[in-house]
C-alpha cells in the first residue's frame, strides 16, 4: 500500500524547492525583535519609538497620479490571466483543504498552480473554530504540518491546540502566495468544468458577483482555464459547495452525489484522507467534498483531515503529473512520525 508524508522533499531536485524546513517541538516560534521598544527606565510613562526612517509628525506621500494605481492594477491581472489561461493544476476552492493542497504542490517550482475562489477573502471556514470560536483543534499526527509552517500550538496528549484559527490560515496564506508559481483569483468562480472526451480539463471561471446574478442580467457568458489536472475543494454542500462533484454527476461522469453523513470525528477524518483521489479522469477531490460524494460522516470543529487530505491531493496531481510524489514511494526526505494510508477504493463509508 502506498504511503505519504506530512513534510515531502524530492530528492530529485533541479530546483531548490521553496519549503524545505522540517520545524519541530514546542514552542515553535522564537519572538522576534519588535520594531516598537518601549524605555524600560521610565515604565510609568514609556517612550516608544519607530524604526522607519520618518516623522510621524511631518509625514507625506510620495505623489502619484490616480491613472497609474489603475494601470498596474489591470496591467498585472491581465497579465496573470493570460498566463495562467493554461495552467499545470487549478485548485478551486481555497478553504482549509485547498490551500494546504496548493502550498504542497507548489513546492516544486516548476508547477504552476491557480487557486480560484468564489469569496474575496480566501480561506473558507478555517478563520474560525467551531461555533465562531476562536481556537482550531488539529489532531495528531497532523499537527507535523503546524510545525513546518513554524505556528505555535498548545500541545495535549492526542491533539494540538491554534490559539486563534487565523493564525494558521494567514500564515499558510502568506507563504503560499509569496511563490513565483503560484496565483489565486479571488471574487473568481467556477461555473463549470470543461471536459473532453470524458476527461476534465479545466475550468469555466467568472466573476462570483456574475454567477450569482445571472438570473438579475442577460446573458453573461463566461472565461476559461484550462489546465491538466483540476483539484476540486469545494466544501461541502452549500451555495457555493460540493460544485465538483455535483457538476459530475449532473453530466453523467458520476452516478450519485449521496451527500455527507451525521458527524462522527474518529470514522470521519480517516475516511477523508482515505477517500481523497481521482474521481475522474483529471479531476481530483480533496477536503469535505469528499464526504459528499462518498457519504462520509462529517468531523465537525476539528481540522486535521482538512490538511493531510489537501496534502495527499497535492501528491496525486504530482502523480498525474508525471513527477516524483509520496504516494509512488519516490526517493524522498520523509517525516516517519505521519504515515497515512492512501486508498484507490471509491467505497462508500457506514457512520
Amino acid at each position: 500500500m502506498a504511503t505519504m508524508t506530512s513534510t515531502i522533499l524530492s530528492s530529485t531536485k533541479p530546483k531548490a524547492l521553496f519549503n524545505t524546513s522540517s520545524f519541530n517541538g514546542t514552542p515553535l516560534v522564537a519572538p522576534l525583535a519588535s520594531s516598537l521598544r518601549v524605555n524600560q527606565s521610565s515604565k510609568s510613562n514609556p517612550s516608544f519609538s519607530v524604526s522607519a526612517s520618518y516623522d510621524l509628525n511631518a509625514f507625506t506621500f510620495e505623489p502619484i497620479r490616480e491613472s497609474i494605481v489603475s494601470r498596474e492594477m489591470t496591467r498585472r491581472y491581465m497579465t496573470d490571466m493570460i498566463s495562467y489561461a493554461d495552467t499545470d493544476v487549478v485548485v478551486v476552492g481555497a478553504g482549509s483543504a485547498g490551500l494546504t493542497c496548493a502550498y504542497e504542490i507548489s513546492k516544486n517550482p516548476d508547477v504552476r498552480v491557480a487557486i480560484i475562489e468564489q469569496s474575496v477573502s480566501p480561506g473558507g471556514g478555517a478563520w474560525l473554530g467551531g461555533q465562531l470560536f476562536s481556537a482550531m483543534i488539529v489532531r495528531k499526527p497532523a499537527h507535523h504540518l503546524l510545525d513546518e509552517l513554524e505556528i505555535e500550538y498548545d500541545e495535549q496528549d492526542t491533539y494540538v491546540v491554534i490559539k486563534h484559527a487565523a493564525l494558521f490560515t494567514s500564515t499558510i496564506m502568506s507563504k503560499l502566495l509569496a511563490r513565483p508559481n503560484v496565483k489565486l483569483f479571488n471574487a473568481v468562480a467556477a461555473e463549470d468544468l470543461i471536459v473532453k472526451g470524458g476527461r476534465v480539463g479545466g475550468v469555466v471561471t467568472n466573476w462570483a458577483l456574475v454567477s450569482m446574478n445571472h438570473d438579475t442580467q442577460s446573458c453573461m457568458d463566461p472565461n476559461v482555464m484550462e489546465s491538466k489536472i483540476v483539484v476540486s475543494s469545494c466544501g461541502h454542500d452549500g451555495p457555493f459547495g460540493a460544485t465538483g462533484v455535483k457538476r459530475l454527476k449532473s453530466i453523467g461522469l458520476i452516478d450519485h452525489v449521496p451527500g455527507m453523513k451525521a458527524l462522527d470525528m474518529n470514522t470521519a477524518e480517516d475516511a477523508i484522507v482515505r477517500l481523497t483521489r481521482e474521481v475522474v479522469p483529471g479531476m481530483i477531490v480533496t477536503g469535505m467534498e469528499v464526504a459528499e460524494i462518498d457519504g462520509a460522516p462529517r468531523m465537525g470543529p476539528t481540522f486535521g483531515a482538512m490538511m493531510i487530505s489537501g496534502q495527499k491531493a497535492a501528491h496525486l496531481a504530482l502523480r498525474a503529473l508525471g513527477l516524483p510524489n509520496a504516494l509512488d514511494g519516490a526517493d524522498v526526505q520523509i517525516q516517519p512520525d505521519l504515515v497515512l494510508a492512501a486508498a484507490e477504493s471509491a467505497e462508500s463509508v457506514d457512520a
